[in-house]
């Protein structure tokens, strides 16, 4: 089945749902739903609805669909409720708990709960952090990892500004830009502006970044810089590119990046073990890859950690689930055989100015091994 079926599917499903629920709201309201005209009113009133709620790179879209799944857990409740109600005696409460179920003021109230907690969590910015310990001989590394910035974009650029403060104070290490710091909706003064406030930010060993499916924003035709610019703004603020190679940070880690995997058969990237091709298997080898995939190639390879971001944890609930569901990598840690892998939720959210799944983030792994 392919996606405009799905999405026709979707669609089909969406007016059903809405036909009956807005048929029981008017209903409530005194309209006489048996009488034709008003039925053919209802149906293309619910078929407007689910069109429009099919779109899902809308922010009125994904409110709209919030609705729609808390009306049909308030259904289903409501199911439950009578089912169990049934053979008891009915009192006051509950005629009263049935008219506010009838009215549809259920759903509004959540969906509203739902935007404001949506937009408060896309501007709070936490600090997560994990302990990895290894047998390889490494000394102890404070490593900071942001993905997913999209600066300039969803989330108030001083957010991110004032954290950059509070993650300096950590005194990192290494500082690890996974990808997608920019996207189609950054400005180039933006675009410069972020690497440069990073590029400023002291670490022991500096800051170094790998691209993402965004960075160079290939999903428009109207660009606000070029790949060469970029480049050039990256390379003059301090912070050094890595793609689909390494470098050796002091005697006992390696750290490398690879070239993201969503330009598919536009372009290549090197494998693993070609990135990787001379490295000290007896060091510590951390492999930065926006996406989180090729866990078991990573494992194969020896790499000891994966770090990545890409899936902003879902963003939009409850899709961080269906992720988990269907086998992918959503959220937190996981382990592929020897290889420890971090998923990050990233600093900001894509496109919707909600994040209703999970929040905002960057990473702080303290790295010991054996002295």
């Amino acid at each position: 089945m392919g996606y405009a079926e799905v999405l026709a599917l979707i669609t089909l499903f969406l007016g059903v749902y809405l036909f009956f629920f807005l048929r029981r709201l008017f209903r409530f309201y005194g309209m006489d739903v048996k009488k034709k005209s008003n039925m053919a009113w209802i149906a293309l009133f619910a078929g407007v609805l689910a069109f429009y709620g099919r779109n899902l790179f809308r922010t009125g879209s994904v409110i709209f669909l919030h609705g729609v799944l808390l009306s049909m857990a308030s259904d289903v409740f409501a199911l439950l409720v009578r089912g169990i109600c049934r053979k008891m005696p009915k009192g006051k409460k509950y005629a009263v708990c049935k008219k506010i179920y009838q009215c549809g003021v259920l759903p509004v109230l959540a969906v509203l709960f739902v935007c404001v907690y949506g937009y408060y969590n896309m501007d709070h910015i936490r600090m997560t952090s994990y302990q990895i310990e290894t047998k390889k001989q490494v000394q102890d590394y404070k490593i900071v990892l942001m993905t997913d910035i999209h600066y300039g974009t969803i989330q108030n650029s001083n957010v991110l500004k004032n954290k950059l403060e509070e993650i300096e104070r950590q005194k990192p290490d290494l500082i690890l830009l996974g990808g997608d710091i920019v996207e189609e909706g950054t400005s180039r003064e933006n675009m410069e502006e972020i690497f440069q406030a990073i590029g400023r930010m002291e670490s022991r060993y500096g800051a170094y970044y790998i691209y993402g499916n965004h960075d160079k924003q290939p999903y428009t035709n109207v660009r606000t810089y070029t790949d060469e610019e970029l480049e050039h703004a990256v390379k003059s603020s301090g912070v050094q590119i890595l793609e689909d190679a390494y470098v050796e940070i002091g005697d006992d880690l390696i750290l490398a990046g690879r070239g993201d995997a969503a330009w598919g058969a536009t372009r290549d990237r090197a494998s693993v073990e070609e990135i990787l091709h001379g490295a000290d298997r007896k060091k510590y080898r951390i492999m930065v890859d926006h996406q989180p995939i090729d866990a078991k190639e990573n494992d194969r390879q020896e790499v000891d950690l994966l770090l990545s971001g890409h899936t902003h944890a879902g963003q939009i609930w409850p899709t961080g689930y269906l992720t988990e569901f269907t086998g992918g990598y959503n959220y937190g840690q996981y382990q592929e055989g020897n290889c420890k892998m971090i998923v990050s939720s990233g600093v900001a959210g894509w496109r919707y100015a909600i994040r209703t799944g999970e929040h905002c983030e960057y990473v702080v792994i303290e790295l010991s091994g054996t002295s």
